[in-house]
């Protein structure tokens, strides 16, 4: 039967909800994100496409809202690692593998959020303003520990910020894209090593 509208707060959400699990099942079926229309989307929802207007402005208010869950959680986690400054390399390696698995589980959504962001600006700086939240706590633990004396004072700790975060996240998508998950206890563990020795315990110069 068609999906039929209604009013109110539950019945919007409802409809989100289909809509949000319709979009994941044909990026999961291949398609991409930009060639997906909004009438393959109500169609494979079951629904109308005046119900996605209710529930959605647009395609990228979708895929803002398909993202948010996930990138949250990737905060959450990066964010924990980062506030505990007795947290070393096997924290590290462990916040990796957590992270991968929880990439791993939203491979598509992350492949379209990448995939859009490179044409639409207002997606290009949601997904901007979500590395600068990891890169927040990254740089205040590494001047904490420079603070310390665990740290060179030598570091710049705005451009090793960036390499840790905007980097890492980038090895991560081509690891996403080209290896299977067998690798990613690997993968992980080698870029944890990579961060830690190469910022966090860099040896003095």
């Amino acid at each position: 039967m068609p999906y039929r509208p209604g009013g109110g707060a539950d019945r919007r959400a409802e409809a989100q909800g289909r809509l949000l699990e319709a979009t994941v099942r044909l990026l999961a079926d291949g398609a991409s994100f930009t060639e997906l229309g909004v009438q393959r989307i109500t169609d494979a929802a079951g629904m109308s496409r005046s119900a996605f207007y209710t529930a959605f402005p647009d395609k990228t208010a979708l895929l803002l809202r398909l993202t948010q869950d996930f990138q949250d959680q990737s905060a959450k986690l990066v964010t924990a690692w980062h506030s505990d400054d007795v947290a070393g390399l096997a924290a590290l390696v462990s916040l990796y593998e957590r992270l991968m698995a929880l990439f791993r589980r939203h491979a598509v959504v992350w492949a379209a959020l990448r995939e859009v962001a490179a044409y639409d600006p207002d997606v290009r700086e949601t997904r901007a303003a979500h590395v600068e939240r990891l890169a927040t706590g990254a740089r205040a633990r590494l001047l904490r520990d420079q603070q310390a004396g665990l740290v060179p004072a030598s570091m710049d700790v705005d451009a090793a910020v960036t390499m840790v975060v905007w980097g890492g996240g980038e090895a991560m998508s081509r690891h996403l894209d080209t290896c299977d998950a067998g690798r990613d206890a690997i993968f992980a563990g080698e870029l944890a090593r990579i961060v830690w020795y190469g910022a966090f315990r860099r040896p003095a110069e």
